[in-house]
């Protein structure tokens, strides 16, 4: 896999060297973010840095539709600090109240190879697990992944477009960020296991003096949806209040989040 990302700001120029894209996992991220989460029921999620290399965090997600639930979550981050978002080594645990949990490691080999390793378990059974191996060039990247693979991925300044082929079928993801206010998604997804095609937009509005974030989606099952999150400052408090309704299966649920850290 290969990622080709031309030099932040300003036109490629022919002759000039290309910058690296950076991790492949960030390219699907930006367009994830930009759709809505789905919101049910009443969630409270409070987080505690314990030190500048810990930090945990506890979630209680109260539901009308399933049993409710609690999450705890811990984070360590060591002392190779690369970038704001890069720090190695990263290790990341987070259990519920059934004993599910989902654990991640990232280390830094050398300077241009970063590893990383995914295990899930689900009630004390072992489920799933994921090596992945990153080579950083002056201009690409190379990721190696056992299970998943990644076969192709372009990228630029302001817009990621990603491609991901397997024998389960394809996954094809488009980011664009207009502006600092405005940023929208749109996903492709096709299972040639299941002969399903679903396809989804999404889209993310900024409104910075007002300390609001609103996110929207639309998708091929007929399902619309938002979430608006408000901060409210000096407190680290942020409410969130979100919606959705599908209109094939006349099914609609609400929910309300209260964010603190």
């Amino acid at each position: 896999m290969g990622n080709v990302l031309p030099p932040r700001g300003r036109a490629l120029r022919r002759g000039e060297p290309l910058a690296n894209p950076g991790s492949f996992d960030e390219l699907h991220r930006r367009c994830k973010e930009v759709f809505p989460p789905q919101t049910e029921g009443v969630k409270l999620v409070v987080n505690k840095a314990l030190s500048s290399h810990f930090q945990v965090s506890h979630a209680v997600h109260m539901s009308t539709l399933g049993p409710s639930s609690y999450r705890f979550n811990t984070t360590y981050v060591g002392d190779q600090q690369l970038s704001t978002t890069e720090v190695f080594p990263t290790l990341v645990g987070d259990i519920d109240n059934c004993g599910s949990l989902h654990a991640q490691v990232l280390h830094l080999l050398t300077e241009r190879i970063r590893t990383k390793a995914i295990f899930q378990t689900q009630q004390s059974k072992f489920m799933t697990w994921q090596f992945d191996g990153e080579y950083r060039g002056d201009d690409c990247t190379a990721t190696l992944t056992l299970g998943n693979p990644d076969v192709i991925s372009e990228s630029a300044p302001k817009w990621v477009a990603t491609l991901n082929i397997g024998c389960g079928g394809a996954h094809a993801s488009y980011y664009h960020k207009a502006n600092e206010q405005v940023q929208v998604g749109v996903e492709f997804e096709a299972n040639t296991r299941l002969q399903d095609t679903t396809f989804a937009f999404g889209y993310q509005l900024n409104l910075t003096q007002a300390n609001v974030i609103f996110r929207g989606l639309v998708d091929s099952n007929w399902c619309v949806g938002g979430v608006l999150e408000k901060k409210l400052p000096p407190l680290p408090v942020t409410l969130a209040l979100g919606a959705f309704l599908n209109h094939w299966k006349n099914r609609f649920h609400c929910g309300f989040s209260i964010i603190v850290g």
